[in-house]
């Protein structure tokens, strides 16, 4: 007589585990395990940096290449200032979406100055590899786009958004429209930073929005605009020192 399998604890079921309905299971593992870690290793605060995928780093024929080194350089003087801070925990660390381009010049920049930094990357079925500028114990990798996203702005003091796509689009206005909603309050978080005013006035006309009333005057003061790290350094050190006192 065939003898039956032996039943599994559910836990162990990965049959189960990967089946519609455990989804909510798999969403509570993606909120969870970045918490435990995070908190484990002391993470108090970040910087999100936000940009195009394509931007390359050594490209004679690529407007972005420009835009990498720069976000390499910001970073670099960020993570260096963060450093001597000295807080309890970690406060202000870099932290990219994980993928090539400008979030690999982010983390590539906080690796040059001896910084930890922070890489959220997604399973795509095209596969995106994380860069190799993340420190490994903060590397995570997410399945869920929206759970990605809430770790993403979770923990950030500030948001950076360099010039790129449609997924930098998507998080600059979900970005823009959490602070407006004040689903993430304002004195939580400098405005949003869009680097590179050239590209970003001509990429999203707010001045357009404004003349149809589809939105308000005060919105308008929930982001600003910067074009060189220097200047760009300052405008984030001196608004962020506020949230050490």
């Amino acid at each position: 007589m065939k003898k039956e399998k032996e039943p599994k604890e559910a836990y162990k079921d990965s049959r189960f585990l990967n089946s519609p309905k455990a989804r909510s299971i798999r969403i509570l593992s993606e909120y969870l395990e970045p918490l435990s870690r995070l908190n484990k290793l002391k993470v108090k605060s970040t910087i999100l940096f936000l940009g195009s995928t394509r931007a390359k780093p050594y490209s004679k024929n690529s407007l972005t290449t420009k835009y990498y080194w720069e976000a390499e350089e910001l970073a670099y003087k960020l993570t260096k200032w963060a450093i001597k801070l000295k807080p309890k925990g970690k406060n202000f660390v870099i932290c990219t979406g994980g993928g090539p381009g400008i979030m690999e010049a982010a983390n590539r920049g906080a690796s040059r100055a001896g910084g930890k930094s922070i890489g959220m990357n997604i399973s795509l079925s095209s596969q995106q590899d994380p860069n190799p500028y993340i420190s490994p114990e903060l590397s995570f990798i997410f399945h869920y786009f929206f759970m990605r996203k809430f770790w993403l702005v979770s923990k950030a003091k500030a948001v950076v958004a360099f010039p790129g796509g449609f997924g930098t689009l998507d998080e600059v206005v979900e970005t823009l429209t959490l602070i407006q909603t004040k689903k993430i309050q304002k004195e939580d978080m400098t405005p949003l930073l869009l680097y590179g005013k050239e590209y970003w006035q001509e990429i999203i006309n707010f001045d357009a929005l404004l003349k149809y009333d589809t939105i308000t005057p005060e919105d308008i003061t929930l982001f600003s605009y910067c074009s060189t790290p220097t200047k760009a350094f300052s405008f984030l050190k001196e608004r962020l020192e506020k949230f050490l006192l």
